[in-house]
Order: structure tokens, then sequence, then C-alpha cells
């Protein structure tokens, strides 16, 4: 299959069966997600996998009681970083430079220079940059779960400040993002199923300078 297959194949689906994914799809899922791309490889964000049922329950009313929380297999929430830090930054540098076999401090010049940009901006700016890293993992992951013949419900629809506040995000420095909601589709009472998919037409989407 090509991944544009894939992609054809998918949609969002509305409504799950609760049947479990094999966990080995899921975690091929999240690894796509870990191997994303990211600006200067700062991979400012985490993916929260959540299959417990009652904490799914009490996931639902803050996602506006939508169907896909509770009925989908596991959930996978993406959460960024609230804010970049010198120690978050120096960390992530210090591990590539050792897992690369470069002598410490190789990168300080690329470094320093990143860092003295970041430390003009504020946190907010921070949590948007790194919110559209979470959004390139996400993108990912949606494409693994296709390839996957896993069903996947892209979900921005909830309040983020209780989502956090319910898993402890906080302390750990985390925002709520997106959730990707895993499951399998119910052929039954999906009603967007069969509709066909449609999109911008690629001579409307495309601009080109050649």
């Amino acid at each position: 299959m090509s991944l544009l297959q894939d992609l054809s194949w998918r949609y969002a689906t509305k409504k799950m069966t609760g049947e479990k994914v094999a966990q080995e799809k899921v975690d091929y899922i999240i690894e796509a997600a870990r191997l994303a791309p990211t600006s200067s490889g700062l991979q400012p964000f985490k993916v929260i996998q959540v299959t417990d049922p009652e904490l799914k329950a009490k996931i639902q009313p803050i996602a506006y009681n939508q169907s896909q929380i509770v009925d989908a297999s596991h959930l996978l929430i993406f959460a960024a970083y609230d804010s970049y830090t010198k120690e978050r930054v120096d960390q992530i540098f210090a591990q590539q430079e050792n897992e690369r076999g470069l002598p410490a401090g190789a990168s300080d010049d690329y470094k320093n220079m990143l860092w003295s940009g970041l430390a003009q901006q504020s946190a907010e700016q921070h949590f948007a940059h790194a919110a559209r890293q979470a959004y390139i993992g996400f993108g990912l992951a949606i494409a693994a779960a296709a390839e996957q013949r896993v069903d996947a419900t892209p979900m921005e629809g909830f309040v983020n400040d209780q989502l956090d506040a319910l898993l402890g995000l906080e302390k750990h420095g985390l925002r709520s993002v997106t959730i990707l909601a895993i499951g399998h589709r119910d052929e039954t009472n999906d009603w967007l199923l069969n509709l066909k998919k449609v999109r911008v037409k690629t001579e409307d989407f495309l601009i080109s300078f050649n």
C-alpha cells in the first residue's frame, strides 16, 4: 500500500466499537510520532497514552461528551512544553552530543545562539512554538495509524485547561495540545463511514512559482 492509498482509506471516525487495538500497532503509531522532525531536534512534546476506562470516562465531559473518548481503544494525548528553559535545551543538546559521539560542548555555539533567541520570548510564545512541533508528530501518528489500518480521530474539541488539571500536566511542565483517539470503526453506526472523502481540488490547493 502507498501512503496516498492509506490516507484515502482513513477518515475521522465518528463512532468506534470499543474493540481493543493490538498494543504493537499502537506502539508503532507512537514511534512514528517520536521519530517526527522537530525544530532544532528539541522534541518539545510528549505523548500520553490512556487506556483506563475510568480515566477515559472522566475525560469525556471535558471533551464535550464525544463518544470516541470512551469507545476508543487508546487515547493518545499530545502535550507540549509550557515553555522552553535553558535546562531543557541544555539537556537535549547534551543527549545529541553523547549519542553522536561528539565532545561535550561541541554544539555550544549553535545552542547558545538558539537560546539567546528563545530567552527573549514569552512563555506563551514558547508554548505556541512547541505546540507546532507537537502537530508534526500528530500528523505522522495519523498517517502511521492509517498504514496499520487502525482508525484514528483527531480531536481538538476539549477544554485544555481542564484536561491539564485532570492529568496533572502542570507539574510536568506540559500543556495539552490535541487528542488522537485510536480504535476500530463501527461500520453499522458511523454516519460518516460511507460518505465520499472531499478535499479541495489540487488546482485550487497548490500555488506554484515556476
